[in-house]
């Protein structure tokens, strides 16, 4: 379902984590308008419990009317995130959005994380956010409707969520520092920093491993709630909506959606909230 009224046909999406889940959905809806995809992502051979590489989701972009440019990515080393931007302005002659999708997560307590892990989730999250934008921003100062997506939550300051998780909760926050803050800093060469966050738990690999299998997936949304709501955003006047903690029910519903069951795995179902939201 389309919810805007805009379209990206022939922009330049790079997307990171667009391998699979939500960062592929994204890139597959843009693809549908026609949109050009660079893919930035690390998974180049199949992973046996996170299914999809960059190749096979170019392939899928292709398939539904886009351009793809798969480029294997590690975001948190800068020579790797320079040399992708680079090959996709030197592929497709410019950028115009950056999706800040990638993430590592691990729900553990501090005694339980170790820092090997703490620091995958700051180096990918927080500095990976921080790195793309960092190098990206360039380029988008010379489009014409520039728009930075962060695929993370709210900042609520509420104990609950740091209590269980707090290294990840450390590492997820700060893609949403990076929104809050470079939405003032670039505010005036017309960019849009903003994110974008489930009300649900939404049905992807990560949640089948980490919060129950077949039985979490089925009270999850699908990941294209959060495509059709990140194009939504992304077809709006840069100028006009930036530095917003978006969720993605209510970017549909304003927009005139009334038929969210349509992104239930299963109607009729109670939906697992997702974190971060009271």
């Amino acid at each position: 379902m389309t919810a805007s009224t805009g379209d990206l046909k022939g922009k330049t999406l790079f997307i990171t984590g667009a391998s699979r889940g939500i960062g592929k959905a994204i890139a597959l809806r843009a693809a549908r308008d026609g949109a050009n995809v660079v893919i930035a992502a690390k998974t180049a051979e199949p992973h046996p419990r996170l299914p999809g590489t960059v190749f096979s989701a170019a392939e899928e972009i292709e398939a539904a009317g886009g351009r793809a440019l798969p480029v294997i990515t590690d975001i948190r080393f800068e020579e790797q995130v320079e040399a992708a931007v680079a090959k996709a302005v030197e592929t497709f002659g410019g950028l115009d959005i950056l999706i800040n999708n990638a993430s590592a997560i691990s729900l553990t307590g501090t005694l339980e994380t170790s820092m090997k892990r703490f620091d995958l989730m700051h180096g990918v999250n927080a500095r990976g956010t921080f790195l793309c934008s960092r190098v990206c921003v360039p380029h988008l100062r010379r489009a014409a409707n520039p728009h930075i997506l962060n695929i993370s939550p709210p900042l609520n300051m509420n104990q609950r969520w740091f209590a269980p998780h707090c290294a990840y909760t450390m590492a997820k926050y700060g893609m949403s520092m990076c929104a809050l803050g470079m939405s003032g800093e670039f505010k005036g060469d017309g960019i849009a920093v903003n994110t974008l966050w489930p009300r649900t738990a939404i049905a992807t690999a990560a949640v089948r491993n980490l919060l129950g299998g077949d039985e979490a997936i089925s009270a999850c949304r699908t990941p294209e709630i959060m495509a059709d709501a990140a194009h939504v955003i992304l077809t709006r006047p840069s100028a006009e909506a930036t530095g917003n903690f978006y969720i993605d029910d209510e970017v549909l519903t304003a927009a005139g959606v009334t038929d969210l069951e349509q992104y239930a795995i299963n109607k009729g179902v109670d939906l697992i909230p997702d974190f971060f939201l009271d």
